[in-house]
C-alpha cells in the first residue's frame, strides 16, 4: 500500500490509462491509501470493475474535447493533488517496432506521437492549472528508457524511441512554466521498467531473470519514487528505482 505521506491527507487523484495493466494497478493502489479521497480512473474502454474509492469515467486520450471533458469533471470536486499519465502504444495490429529506418511508416509515426506525446501534453496542459497551490503537488507520465537520446546504443524502435523522447521534452517544458506559477508542484517523466503487460508481451523474451515487473510491483515502486519527490525534482525522468535517467 502506497504511504503517500509527503502529500498530506484528502487527496485527489486522476489516473489515466486506467484500463491498462500498470494504469489499473495504480488505481488499486491508489484505493487503499488511506490519504485518497477522491480518485478519478480516466480510460478509453471504462474497466468492467473498480475499486469503491475509484470514479470511472471514458476518456479519449487523442481527443482534446474529451480531456477537456475530464478537466471539468476533476475541476467541479476541488483542487488536484496527483495526476498520472498511464497510456501509452508501442504497437498494434497494424504496426511493430521498426527494426530498421526503410520500416518507417508516416501513419504508424504519427499514430505514436499522438498517443505517447501529444495526448499527455494536452493532458497537461488542461490538468496542470488544476494542480492546488497550498502544497505538494505532482503530474507524471510514463515515459520509457528507450527514450533517452543520450542511453540509445542499440537503434531501432525509431517511433517509440523518437515519441517517448518528445514526452519527456514536452514535460520537462510544462514543468518550467509550471515552476513559474505553482513553486510546490512537480511534473516528472516514470520508466516503469519492463512490466508484464500487453505492451511488452511480444518483447519479453530477452528480458533478465528478475527484471520482469507485475503491474502491481511496478506501480508501487513509482508511486514510491513519487512521494519521495520535491519541487526540485521537476522536469526530472526517475526510473521505478528513483534514479535519474539523462534525457
Amino acid at each position: 500500500m502506497p504511504a503517500l505521506s509527503t502529500f498530506g491527507d484528502g487527496l485527489s487523484v486522476a489516473v489515466f490509462g486506467a484500463s491498462g495493466g500498470i494504469g489499473g494497478a495504480f488505481v488499486d493502489a491508489l484505493a487503499e491509501a488511506p490519504c485518497v479521497d477522491r480518485l478519478f480512473a480516466f480510460s478509453r474502454t471504462p474497466p468492467e470493475t473498480l475499486p469503491a474509492k475509484a470514479e470511472g469515467h471514458r476518456i479519449d486520450i487523442i481527443d482534446e474535447a474529451s480531456i477537456e471533458d475530464a478537466a471539468k469533471t476533476i475541476s467541479a470536486s476541488g483542487p488536484l493533488h496527483l495526476a498520472l499519465i498511464a497510456t501509452g502504444m508501442l504497437h498494434d495490429a497494424a504496426a511493430q517496432p521498426e527494426k530498421r529506418a526503410r520500416d518507417l511508416s508516416s501513419g504508424s509515426m504519427a499514430q505514436l506521437f499522438r498517443v505517447n506525446a501529444i495526448g499527455p501534453a494536452l493532458v497537461a496542459k488542461h490538468l496542470l492549472p488544476l494542480m492546488d497551490k497550498d502544497r505538494k503537488t505532482v503530474f507524471a507520465a510514463l515515459s520509457a528508457r528507450v527514450g533517452s537520446i543520450s542511453d540509445n546504443q542499440l537503434g531501432g524502435w525509431h517511433s517509440y524511441r523518437a515519441s517517448k523522447a518528445a514526452l519527456n521534452m514536452l514535460l520537462r517544458t510544462h514543468s518550467i512554466e509550471l515552476a513559474y506559477r505553482n513553486p510546490k508542484a512537480v511534473c516528472i517523466a516514470l520508466h516503469p521498467g519492463t512490466v508484464d503487460t500487453g505492451l511488452s508481451e511480444p518483447f519479453q523474451r530477452n528480458v533478465a531473470n528478475g527484471k520482469l515487473f507485475t503491474p502491481a510491483y511496478a506501480a508501487e515502486q513509482m508511486l514510491n519514487v513519487i512521494d519521495a519527490l520535491t519541487p526540485a525534482d521537476t522536469g526530472g525522468f526517475f526510473a521505478w528505482d528513483g534514479k535519474p535517467i539523462p534525457y
